[in-house]
């Protein structure tokens, strides 16, 4: 907080007032927390966004932060002198609502002499923070989120983890995700636990110095997306875990991807003999919409498996999961924490009971407030205070079990994509037919997430032509930051058009799976 003080006197030379929304993008670094308190003590509203790497075109970068400086109303951009050259650009676009760009980390005369920032009292229904999607264009939604419910939030979920002053979190999570804002930030800030931080690109390229942190600093608990546990499982080198002692993590969180049993199965066996408990093991069931978590295992026991048909939409139709037993593990995300209720609901919309599947829907002490300047967007998922999530799942012994999505979100490796995006970018590339692209996902049990696919029509065909368009494909998928791991180029006139006259990407993927080899694989 003292370190916060000059940044806000700073910032409030430059102009910027309460209410007014703060865009973070900075690297990982110590002083992003100050940069982040002084934007909060001003009354001004922070949003992190994702800092770009290099595989990132700096014109698809300026694209994204446009549209969401167009959806959300971006007033201020808080970055470092790396970016200037890349975001100047904005300032000068006709209809820009960023109104500058700020150098937080840069002293002025004023700021090494300020004045003390008055405290300000801030009430429960003033909008706390925007958690914005990890998407690439500027076609995700900017969730509001309220004091109250980020406090809320944070006071009871703390309970539920059953945090203690003996406790300390480790953690890699970018904070631009609210996995790694909510419970690598607010909830060890909120409630007095230290935090050991990693730099998020340092842990990609090894892995183990999680585990070395936790080891050394005695964490205590830490979340993952489900591919890391993979990742971590098969990169481990016994020669990289001497000393390692994991003995005193009791809470490792599996969180924001489907959590897959054969992956806790994997990261225990191969972990078992440097300390780690199988009751350490637990998952959680979170979203931005609801602040962070909406379930958790209970401390103390690791997270129950039950097993449901691979089939699950057609099971979620009227049959109860115990008339499709052994056919896939499905593991629990744990009870809703206090302040929170969930409901399974049928295509009717109405309640179903319990080991029956359906749409999961949320109503929660820390639900948002909606989408920012998108009551359009807002009310599509919201039905009598309710939250529908777009997730199918099944509730059983009062545990919440996801087992896949209604929407067409991708999730990779923790990160949410959106097959917008995906399409829009291959549409630019010479051979394929504009308009006529489908970006889907599928399993991959091997890593543990999903992999991208793309099926694309074109008028290509001789092989060699085919060939170089398919790598054309996956280079315009990187320069907007996404790895395709398929891509099956079609005739013209291959793809199924839905009634609206637009490609259906369910139809296709189902299409695509049986038609162009891509496995015998599930496709999410």
């Amino acid at each position: 907080m003292e370190a916060a003080q000059p940044v806000a006197a700073r910032l409030r030379e430059a102009g910027v007032r309460a209410g007014e929304v703060c865009a973070l993008i900075i690297r990982h670094d110590p002083r992003f927390y100050p940069v982040y308190l002084a934007v909060s003590s001003l009354g001004a509203i922070p949003a992190v966004l994702a800092y770009p790497n290099k595989r990132l075109h700096p014109d698809r970068f300026r694209a994204g932060l446009e549209g969401m400086a167009r959806v959300s109303g971006l007033d201020w951009v808080l970055t470092e002198r790396d970016l200037q050259d890349t975001l100047a650009p904005l300032l000068r676009r006709e209809g820009s609502t960023i109104r500058d760009i700020l150098f937080p980390f840069e002293e002025t005369e004023q700021t090494k002499a300020f004045a003390e920032i008055p405290s300000r009292s801030a009430a429960p229904t003033d909008a706390c923070l925007l958690q914005h999607s990890s998407g690439t264009t500027g076609l995700q939604k900017a969730v509001v989120l309220s004091q109250r419910a980020v406090l809320e939030h944070t006071r009871r979920y703390g309970e539920v983890l059953q945090l203690t002053s003996d406790d300390k979190v480790a953690s890699w999570l970018p904070l631009y995700h609210d996995m790694g804002l909510i419970a690598a930030f607010y909830l060890p800030l909120v409630s007095g636990v230290p935090l050991v931080q990693l730099d998020p690109f340092e842990w990609v390229s090894a892995p183990m110095l999680l585990l070395d942190a936790i080891s050394k600093e005695r964490a205590t608990l830490c979340w993952l997306p489900n591919f890391a546990y993979n990742l971590m499982a098969d990169r481990a080198r016994d020669e990289d875990l001497t000393g390692i002692d994991l003995k005193g993590l009791r809470m490792l969180i599996n969180c924001s991807e489907p959590v897959r049993a054969e992956s806790h199965d994997r990261f225990a066996r191969r972990f078992a003999s440097y300390g780690l408990k199988p009751e350490a093991l637990t998952a959680c069931y979170a979203m931005a919409e609801a602040t962070f978590a909406v379930t958790q295992t209970p401390p103390g026991r690791a997270a129950r498996v039950a097993h449901i048909s691979r089939d699950f939409i057609a099971v979620a139709r009227a049959e109860p999961i115990e008339a499709h037993l052994n056919a896939r593990a499905c593991v629990s995300s744990g009870r809703p924490i206090p302040g929170c209720e969930v409901r399974v609901l049928g295509e009717d919309g109405d309640p179903r009971p319990d080991g029956n599947i359906g749409e999961i829907a949320i109503r929660s002490v820390s639900l948002f407030d909606g989408y920012r300047n998108q009551p359009e967007k807002t009310a599509e998922v919201m039905r009598d205070g309710w939250y529908l999530t777009g997730d199918y799942g099944f509730v059983d012994n009062g545990e919440v079990f996801v087992v896949g999505r209604k929407k067409d979100i991708i999730v990779v490796a923790g990160k949410n994509l959106y097959p917008e995006d995906i399409e829009d970018a291959v549409g630019q590339v010479p051979g394929v037919a504009a308009g006529r692209i489908v970006a889907f996902s599928i399993e991959d049990d091997r890593s543990g997430t999903e992999q991208v696919c793309v099926v694309a029509e074109t008028g290509v065909e001789d092989d060699a032509g085919k060939k170089r368009v398919r790598r054309a494909v996956i280079e315009a998928a990187m320069g907007i930051d996404i790895t395709v791991a398929r891509v099956y180029l079609a005739p013209l006139r291959w793809l199924i058009k839905s009634s609206a006259g637009k490609p259906s990407r369910r139809a296709n993927r189902d299409r695509a799976l049986a038609e162009l080899d891509c496995g015998a694989r599930r496709a999410q």
